[in-house]
């Protein structure tokens, strides 16, 4: 249940500023990182800003619901959902110039894909990526492990189809004079595509965001919801008006969703080159060099402990023959 989930206790924000204020901080921890060491090797970089991080990761949330859109096999809204939170979640404590989003939304779709039991494997996976995907399956199997430290291996998700499933099952029950409800599903599901383009699901409760969708729905069809609301949900209840002035919020919000161009991105797009975390970047020598220097220490780990097992064998071994000669041996 969502009232007892940890998405609710460590994953929800007051307010709009509340989450700017968390991507600020990220924002500002990396630059305080990084300034000295690009000094220290004599480079002069030009960050980039909270607005610019915040148009950046704009761009790549569309890259990620076009994925989720053209993947082959169909891919469940739940699915994409998940998705979502875990960019959002994943940006809120890095900066896109540590982990750029390109590398980041795959590797959260294809967890999401696991969490929620939508069975691919990472070669079906990636047949829906353009480019080099042998490169973009090892990218998204290394961040696996870094995206589920980041989201606290909280990674159990919910979002608001379910709610909506409900509130139409007892809008058909209780208030059935609205007539037929499946000429509204097609805006529900336009509702929700835009949502993802915000920062709600931080902010409002799975609930409130399917009652959102579904008002916003019957109000470009003939015939209103006001009346189930006021006599069905909330009858003779003004301490519920509360939630409905949400609604009010959240539907304003989804309205005033803009996308970002592929055009307004591409200076932001070399800034990014000039200033990312070379060390994160799969392309750079620095990565490579850190590729090969973990693959080194794991196969010391390896054979560190492949020596202690054959160690452990032979002591064993000779604790087996001492037992065995022992009893061979004439009694006194």
């Amino acid at each position: 249940m969502f009232h007892s989930s940890s998405q609710l206790k460590n994953w929800m924000f007051a307010n709009e500023e509340s989450i700017k204020n968390q991507r600020k901080v990220s924002n500002e921890n990396f630059i305080s990182r990084q300034k000295p060491l690009n000094q220290l090797e004599g480079r002069s970089t030009e960050f980039l800003t909270y607005d610019e991080e915040k148009e950046i990761l704009m761009f790549y949330e569309q890259k990620l619901f076009e994925l989720c859109k053209i993947f082959k096999p169909a891919m469940p809204p739940s699915v994409v959902g998940t998705g979502f939170h875990y960019f959002k979640r994943f940006y809120l404590k890095n900066s896109v110039m540590d982990y750029h989003p390109r590398d980041i939304l795959a590797t959260c779709v294809y967890l999401a894909a696991k969490v929620d039991e939508f069975n691919v494997s990472i070669g079906s996976f990636v047949a829906n990526l353009r480019g080099d995907q042998e490169k973009a399956s090892g990218i998204i199997l290394n961040n696996e492990l870094l995206l589920m430290q980041q989201l606290g291996y909280q990674l159990t998700i919910h979002n608001p189809y379910r709610p909506i499933e409900g509130f139409l099952i007892d809008i058909k029950t209780r208030y059935s004079q609205i007539g037929s409800i499946d000429k509204v599903r097609p805006k529900i599901d336009e509702f929700l595509e835009n949502y993802y383009f915000t920062d709600l699901c931080l902010i409002y409760a799975p609930s409130q965001i399917a009652l959102a969708a579904i008002i916003h729905a019957f109000s470009q069809e003939p015939g209103s919801l006001d009346r189930y609301v006021i006599d069905v949900l909330i009858p003779g209840d003004e301490s519920h008006l509360g939630p409905l002035v949400e609604v009010i919020s959240i539907r304003k919000t989804v309205r005033d969703v803009k996308r970002v161009s592929k055009d307004s991105i591409k200076p932001l797009e070399i800034k990014l080159e000039k200033c990312r975390n070379q060390a994160n970047n799969p392309d750079s020598d620095v990565y490579r060099q850190k590729m090969v220097e973990s693959l080194e220490a794991e196969d010391e780990r390896q054979a560190m402990k492949s020596a202690r097992i054959e160690e452990e064998t032979r002591r064993m071994d000779a604790e087996s023959l001492g037992d065995m000669q022992s009893l061979d041996s004439p009694g006194l």
